[in-house]
Order: C-alpha cells, then structure tokens, then sequence
C-alpha cells in the first residue's frame, strides 16, 4: 500500500509537471500570436550610429508604453544594424524577414533606405521610415518646390520625416523669412543622396525668392576631412551664412576649422545635424549659435515631450535627440492606424500592408505625436507637418518660433 502510494504520487508529479509545461508553451504561443512583429534597421555602429540608436531608443521606449497598456495591439520589436550601409541593410532587412517581420520601421539614413525600400516594395511590406528623408526612398522623383513626388512611386513606402526639398525649401523660405543672412555660401555633400536632394530644392527655392548665393562648394565621402578650401570660399565671398545640408560629423569638423582660421559666419543645418552636440571630441561651443530646422525641441513644455524626454534619460542617460522622438512616433503612428483599421496579428505581412496603406492615404487619419500634430500622408507618402526653428544656446536648443 505505501510502494503504491509512493507511486500515485510520482505519477500526479509527472502529470502535473507536463501540465505545467504545456500551459506553459501554450501561453508563450498565444503571447507570441497576439504580438505583431515589428522590425527596423539602422545604423548601431560606425560613424553614423548616433542616429540608429536614438531612432531604436526611441522605438523601444514606445514599444514598452503600448504593452503595458495591454490593449488589442502589442508589439514585438527587433533592431538590426546596417552601420550606414546599403548592403548590410538589405542583409538586415532580410534577417528580420526570417524573423517573421509583419511591419516594417525602414532604414534609419536615406542610402541604405533606398536600397531597403525597394526589397519592402517587392514583398508589399508595410514600410514608415522614421529619418531616411530622401525622395529615392519613396521610389518617385520630386518638384524641388512643392516636392510632389510624380513617378515610380512606391505604394507601401511612407516617411515620418520631411523629404528633402521639403527641407530645403522650408530652410530657404525661413533663412528669407527671418532676414538670417545677406550673403550665403553653401557646402553640400556630392556623393550622398541626403545632401544633395536638400541641396537642389533649397538652391531653387533660394533663387525664387532672390536670397544672394555667393559660394557654392561641394565635397565627397572621400574628402571629408578637410574643408579648408570649401572655408576659405565662403570666407573670401564673405559670407554671413554658411548653409549646411548634411549630417552632424561633417559638419563638426567644418565648425572646428572654420574656428581655425577666424572665421564665424552663422551656420544652418537641417534635421542631419541633430546630434552634433554628442560628436565625441567636439568642442560643443563651437556650436554656439547653429540653427537648424527640425521637428522635435526636447525642451518642449508640452507633457508629452517632458514624459518622453524623462523616460529616455532614466533609461539611456542623455537627452534625447529629434531622431529619437522620430522613432518613437512611428511606432505610435503604425499603433494608431492598426487601432483605426481592422487588422490583427494573425495577417500577413502583405495583408497588413494593403489595411495600413489604405489607412494612412484614406484621407480621415492623422496622427498627433512629438514631431507634430495633426499629421497626415497623402498618396505620396510623404508626411505634412510643420518645422520648428532652433537655435543652440548654452549646449541646447532653444526654439526660436
């Protein structure tokens, strides 16, 4: 009687131990099941990686609010890192598909978002890059002035940035607007897709309004570590304002040997120059006074920014930049639509792409976020919403509008 009692035991034991294993693997399948799959590339690595880390910071940091909520829509979210490259982009995007990636953040910088973009187009994956602004990333060509894209688009692919002659024009409209120089010079970036779509809508836009272009010099990947003949250009013309449509390392080395030589025009960035403060080695004061137009002033007194700008420091340590409120809002973008739609995790990634293009260019959605409010796409995929001006004061951005 007690060797079969013994035994009873060990059997209800194993019983219930398989019971356990079974709920178990049963709980992680559904958790898994009611999860969309949400991936995104940029770069975590190399010269550009101040940007994918805050884009993925910020994303993250989304992701977190959203299933805590415990709502209908949660996510699962995966970064890989393409180290500014557009192969190792592509090799990332199709890490990310063997995942079983449903929806797709984009590449992080417009090169690699280029080539990311086409792969999204061919398997029809919802696609919404949070900074790649150049116009080849929405597969259509651009008017420099209303930067209306007219050809080749790509239906799946929407930006959550301005585009490029977006940038460019608003930088000219506001340069003329706020009477910030009299005699412009421009440096720009000949081999980089970012640099010189800027660069074409804000040269056309500043002949329109008759702004006084007196230097024009270019550079390459190559050459970007002396600036001294592009300098010496500007300063010769005399220049009052330096326009510079590229991304923050460049440009820091054009502010130190510009301070080299006694030379201290203003100098105006666009949304590539968010992060120049965090350049390691740069002598932050040396930005003293740079404008830029960009979308997010982690200043803002508005609660929602104080919230996100709380968050991000207690987790990652520092404040947080434009390109990190941009990753963040894509998710909460996707979020909304999903919410507003009839989708659910169980799609593909093709079905869910048809729902969510069909919401974003439907015409009644608009999305509300850290980089503007009422956001909407059109058919373009190109976002409409407003830049803000701001200039670095005491090592931060201070608004000027």
């Amino acid at each position: 009687m007690k060797k079969f009692t013994k035994l009873a035991c060990l059997l209800l034991a194993l019983a219930m131990m398989l019971g356990c294993l079974t709920a178990c693997g049963s709980k992680e399948s559904a958790s898994s099941a009611t999860a969309y799959k949400l991936g995104g590339v940029g770069p975590l690595t190399g010269g550009a990686a101040i940007y994918g880390n805050a884009a993925k910071n910020g994303a993250e940091i989304a992701v977190e609010e959203i299933n805590a909520l415990g709502g209908d829509v949660q996510f699962e979210l995966s970064y890989q890192d393409d180290a500014h490259d557009a192969e190792k982009s592509v090799n990332a995007y199709n890490t990310l598909k063997d995942w079983g990636m449903q929806l797709f953040l984009g590449s992080v910088t417009s090169t690699p978002g280029v080539a990311t973009s086409a792969e999204a187009n061919a398997d029809n994956m919802f696609y919404l890059t949070p900074s790649a602004s150049s116009t080849d990333v929405l597969g259509g060509v651009a008017n420099p002035l209303t930067g209306t894209v007219d050809i080749a688009r790509k239906s799946n692919v929407f930006q959550l940035c301005f585009m490029d002659p977006n940038q460019g024009s608003a930088s000219a409209q506001y340069i003329a607007d706020q009477n910030l120089g009299s005699k412009i010079a421009i440096i720009y970036k000949n081999d980089d897709v970012y640099s010189t779509g800027v660069y074409n809508s804000f040269i056309s836009k500043a002949n329109e309004l008759g702004l006084n272009i007196v230097s024009t010099t270019t550079f390459t990947t190559d050459s970007q570590t002396d600036f001294s003949v592009q300098i010496s250009d500007a300063q010769s013309n005399d220049a009052d304002l330096v326009f510079l449509p590229m991304y923050y390392d460049a440009a820091a080395l054009i502010l130190t040997q510009a301070n080299a030589v006694g030379y201290k025009p203003t100098f105006f960035g666009i949304d590539g120059m968010d992060g120049i403060l965090g350049v390691e080695g740069f002598d932050t004061s040396l930005a003293e006074g740079v404008i830029l137009l960009t979308p997010f002033n982690a200043d803002s007194e508005d609660e929602a920014t104080k919230n996100f700008v709380a968050k991000y420091q207690e987790k990652f340590g520092e404040v947080p930049n434009q390109f990190a409120a941009d990753g963040y809002d894509c998710v909460y973008a996707i979020y909304e639509a999903l919410k507003a739609s009839d989708a659910n995790p169980s799609m593909s990634a093709s079905e869910l792409c048809d729902i969510l293009v069909a919401t974003f260019t439907g015409g009644s959605f608009s999305f509300n976020g850290l980089t503007g409010d009422g956001m909407t796409w059109d058919d373009t995929g190109a976002v409409s919403k407003s830049p803000k001006g701001m200039v670095i004061q005491n090592g931060v951005y201070v608004g000027l509008d």
